[in-house]
């Protein structure tokens, strides 16, 4: 099935509220345990830079599940950081996850100084995906762990019906359409592989993690 693209932003109140809102608990917990094999007890230096943190479910769950970790997460949409800077605040983490809007490429990023670098469903949005991999070699650290997770375009239409009616078929409208055109926007793991190479990030690889998922997990060389 050919890509899709989709815009670069979810920039609408409604669509990152019921973003937000919606249940991402079992990708997000997957992402959280993909994170721990990469950096076992914690990343070197403590600090992590999360790339399109969205709502910033998962920089509340790294900080509960690592409690000296410091999260700079960032978003382009301010849409999003508006739900992100509720959530952080409900969470009690305001003094250990930053929360600033960037839009990639962005010079501002801190130079090699993170001890990881994650990112989670901004690949297929971006115009150019290797802003996403050249970021991630900018600001990682020496020996830092890269987690990067996002969905897999299927084969076919039928596979994204399908798709779409296992995982939002009693979602609001506005989510089923979104995931329908992320599914039509995202990349397959070749040309994930071919996005790493022309990187120069071959020590990555990407693998399926789930049946509409894939990740890359690991450690860049010291």
């Amino acid at each position: 099935m050919k890509r899709i693209p989709e815009p670069e932003l979810m920039d609408a109140s409604a669509q990152a509220e019921a973003y937000a809102e919606a249940d991402f608990s079992e990708s997000n917990a997957l992402f959280v345990e993909l994170f721990r094999g990469a950096v076992g007890e914690a990343p070197a230096g403590g600090r992590v830079l999360d790339l399109g943190c969205g709502p910033a479910d998962i920089p509340v769950r790294l900080a509960r599940a690592f409690p000296q970790l410091i999260v700079d997460a960032v978003d382009g949409s301010e849409s999003m950081l508006r739900c992100a800077r509720d959530a952080v605040q409900r969470a009690g983490f305001g003094e250990r996850i930053n929360l600033t809007r960037r839009r990639l490429p962005d010079q501002r990023l801190e130079m090699a100084s993170y001890g990881a670098v994650i990112s989670n469903s901004l690949l297929h949005h971006l115009v150019d995906p290797l802003d996403l991999w050249k970021t991630v070699i900018r600001c990682a650290g020496l020996g830092a762990a890269v987690v990067v997770m996002d969905l897999i375009r299927p084969d076919e239409e039928a596979d994204v019906d399908a798709l779409v009616k296992a995982y939002a078929r009693d979602a609001p409208e506005v989510l089923r359409q979104d995931f329908r055109a992320s599914l039509c926007a995202a990349y397959t793991l070749e040309e994930v592989a071919a996005q790493l190479e022309a990187a120069d990030l071959t020590q990555l690889e990407p693998k399926r993690v789930s049946d509409r998922h894939w990740a890359v997990a690991g450690r860049l060389a010291a």
